[in-house]
Order: C-alpha cells, then sequence, then structure tokens
C-alpha cells in the first residue's frame, strides 16, 4: 500500500505543515502544576507518528519542537530536536511495521510505540537537561513531569487516533 506522501504530496506538505504548527503552539504554553508545567506537544508529536511516514514524524517531531523552542525558549532547542526527532521516528516506524494487520494488532503495536516514544523522550530530556543546565540534581527534579509529560502524550494520542478515530479518517484519505 503505498502512503500519502507516495499519491499526493501536496496533501502530504499540508498535513505535515498542519501537524508541526499544532506541535510550535502546544508548546508555547503548558499547563501549570505544582513545581513546573506539562507541555501538550507531547500529544502531537504521538499523534503525527502514528498517523504520519517516519520523515513527516521528524519534520512534527524535531524540526517543530526545535522551532518552538527557538521561538519562545531556545536553550533546549537541539535537545528538542534530537529528542523528539528520534522519539517521532521510531514511533512512526514502530506503529507501521505491518506486522498483524487486525486492528487489535494495530492499536498494541501503536502502544509500545507511543511507550518506548515517551522512554525516549524522558531519558532524552533528562540527559539534555543535564547537559543544557550542567547540574544533574536539576534535571531529577524535573524527570516527574518529564514522566507525565509522556504519559499524557501517550494517552492523548491513542485517544485521539483511536476514540476520535483520525486513524480511521488517515486510511480513508490515502485511498482517495
Amino acid at each position: 500500500m503505498k502512503t500519502l506522501r507516495q499519491t499526493n504530496r501536496i496533501r502530504w506538505v499540508t498535513i505535515t505543515g498542519v501537524f508541526m504548527a499544532l506541535n510550535i503552539i502546544m508548546s508555547s504554553f503548558g499547563i501549570p502544576v505544582p513545581g513546573g508545567h506539562l507541555y501538550l506537544c507531547d500529544m502531537i508529536i504521538c499523534t503525527a507518528a502514528l498517523l504520519l511516514d517516519p520523515v513527516a514524524a521528524f519534520i512534527v517531531g524535531g524540526v517543530g519542537s526545535f522551532l518552538g523552542d527557538m521561538i519562545f525558549y531556545p536553550l533546549p532547542m537541539f535537545v528538542s530536536l534530537v529528542t523528539h526527532g528520534l522519539q517521532a521516528v521510531l514511533i512512526s516506524l514502530i506503529a507501521h511495521s505491518g506486522l498483524g494487520k487486525s486492528k487489535h494488532a494495530q492499536f498494541i503495536r501503536s502502544l509500545l510505540a507511543t511507550l518506548i516514544g515517551a522512554v525516549i523522550m524522558v531519558v532524552g530530556y533528562t540527559l539534555g537537561k543535564t547537559f543544557v543546565y550542567s547540574t544533574f540534581e536539576y534535571a531529577m527534579l524535573k524527570l516527574p513531569y518529564e514522566i507525565a509529560q509522556a504519559f499524557l502524550g501517550v494517552a492523548g494520542s491513542l485517544l485521539l487516533c483511536y476514540r476520535a478515530g483520525l486513524i480511521r479518517i488517515f486510511k480513508a484519505m490515502e485511498l482517495e
């Protein structure tokens, strides 16, 4: 089966651009929680990675996060490029691996992919913050927020893709 990028390049660029814009918007503000903020950009990154091919996923996750940080908070922008880029590519590769065609198998693959992506995000940002801020203690203080943000991204993306039906909509679009 051909991917969206192979069948309709204009639609691929448009959808990738919309997801990248959503990522930048969601990385510009956070939900205040005691001691920090939770950002919704992980939900956009995971959703895009589940729906799009690895190249588009990298553009949305890595480049979108890089641009969002560059605009709003430039210090960790390269950490975001690498961490969210790798996260998005691996989620996309695992989710689209094609093992098992049933809806149940697809959901299990998507769950596994987003959980692996969550681990990549938490480890990447923890190591990145240690490097950027030159203190392991600061990175450890932010670790619970990174974990919460990662699982918010996993749960939100799975709800959007499977409960809200985005997977079905994207499959129908690819057939047009």
